[in-house]
């Protein structure tokens, strides 16, 4: 099922990992940091994103436009993401422009500048990233269930940071946050498709091995969920509720019998609260449940947009959905069902090169090791309704039940009154 995979470890510490497409005639190529917005002090949160934004403005040999020109000569596509614990920097090429990729992914990130000018620019950039996430409520709402469940912990905070310190970021505080952080044990670069891996080595292993070690990392506090309602008013159409409990870490052995929880709650059409909030109740159009794992904890959450006449049913429903799980065990219909949504999207998201790019580096990361498809296809299927009803016993409670209402909702105990009335 899978091809094998390649790795190298630099003498710095930087470990460099391939895996061989052949039918492919694209490689798709990252340079990661497991450095996110949770590894920032109050005073640097939105550094780690503003860098992301910041690495594609100029190096010593090249400027922004000159980058940008680069890459779309060649037909590629490039692009960067921040997480709570990542940074990822990626471009995807066709075969015979490998060495180009390369070449331009690692002179931004070894060789960036940050030169004041454009830092300047980029603020203004930003703030209207920042902007147009608080103009959408159905992403904002999961920035202030965050806030709501992690409290003080960095997770809680915003990956974009407040604009208070986007303004204070200089090129002094860039140079230094990435000098200190970016350190060759936290660096991983992988690469997928149509490519031999001595010859990928050869093309980054030495500039990479000129970054020098670190000291120090700062320590990832682990936060508790809070039981709570937070209520943000707003003139909107719609109040968007963002409900977070109990989850697991990314590692955690029962990460399978997680993810098909939460398939058999919010994950697709056939779930149970599309089903009873939408087919069933005519409550929302939008409904659905999520994960957010991180490397030590994690949330189980929903989401859902309604009528504001409709809020606090649509709550005790989706509520009554949520505890009903580790009450009544799940038929072995329904848990087949699950099994079957849960590995096609599996197998389906393996078809795209940029899918096994990233599977190598976040197996690399939090496994030391890569974790072949027919493992986890073999996991998933261990699963019985036992292991669904215990592991939702563990986490759903009103203990680390938070909910976060956003809209033209001003009454805060009526909710209060559903939280803490059940489960």
């Amino acid at each position: 099922m899978d091809q094998p995979v390649n790795k190298t470890t630099l003498n710095n510490g930087i470990r460099i990992l391939s895996k061989k497409i052949p039918h492919a005639r694209s490689v798709s190529m990252g340079v990661w940091v497991n450095v996110g917005a949770r590894d920032e002090t109050l005073s640097e949160n939105g550094l780690s994103h503003f860098i992301e934004h910041m690495i594609f403005k100029g190096t010593k040999k090249r400027s922004a436009l000159q980058i940008a020109k680069e890459f779309d000569s060649i037909g590629g596509n490039t692009n960067a993401f921040t997480t709570m614990e990542n940074t990822c920097y990626h471009a995807r090429v066709m075969d015979t422009h490998l060495k180009t990729m390369a070449d331009i992914l690692s002179d931004i990130f070894l060789y960036s500048t940050f030169e004041p000018k454009e830092v300047k620019k980029e603020r203004t950039v930003v703030f209207q990233e920042i902007g147009m996430t608080e103009d959408t409520p159905e992403e904002y709402i999961h920035i202030i269930l965050g806030n709501t469940y992690w409290g003080d912990n960095p997770l809680g905070r915003s990956i974009l940071g407040p604009r208070e310190n986007i303004l204070s970021f200089d090129s002094e505080t860039i140079r230094e946050f990435f000098s200190r952080l970016y350190q060759p044990e936290r660096i991983f670069i992988s690469a997928a498709g149509n490519i031999e891996h001595d010859h990928f080595v050869n093309l980054v292993g030495q500039q990479f091995e000129s970054i020098n070690a670190g000291n120090s990392f700062p320590v990832r506090i682990t936060p508790t969920g809070q039981s709570k309602v937070a209520i943000h008013s707003k003139d909107l159409e719609q109040i968007h509720i963002c409900m977070g409990t109990k989850g697991l870490s990314i590692t955690d052995p029962k990460r399978y019998t997680f993810s098909l929880i939460n398939t058999i709650l919010g994950g697709n059409m056939s779930s149970r609260l599309f089903q009873q909030i939408r087919e069933n109740r005519g409550l929302a159009y939008s409904i659905y449940s999520f994960i957010s794992s991180h490397v030590d904890t994690g949330m189980c959450g929903v989401y859902v947009g309604v009528d504001p006449k409709n809020a606090k049913e649509t709550i005790e429903v989706s509520l009554n959905e949520i505890f009903k799980l580790k009450k009544i065990p799940v038929d072995s219909t329904e848990l087949r069902s699950a099994k079957e949504y849960t590995k096609g999207n599996l197998m389906l998201a393996s078809e795209s090169i940029d899918n096994q790019m990233v599977r190598l580096a976040q197996n690399e990361i939090h496994f030391g090791r890569y974790i072949p498809l027919q493992e986890v296809v073999n996991k998933i299927e261990e699963v019985t309704a036992d292991d669904i009803i215990d592991l939702a016993s563990t986490l759903f409670d009103n203990d680390q039940l938070a909910i976060t209402l956003l809209g033209p909702v001003t009454d805060k105990k009526e909710y209060e009154d559903i939280l803490y009335s059940g489960g």
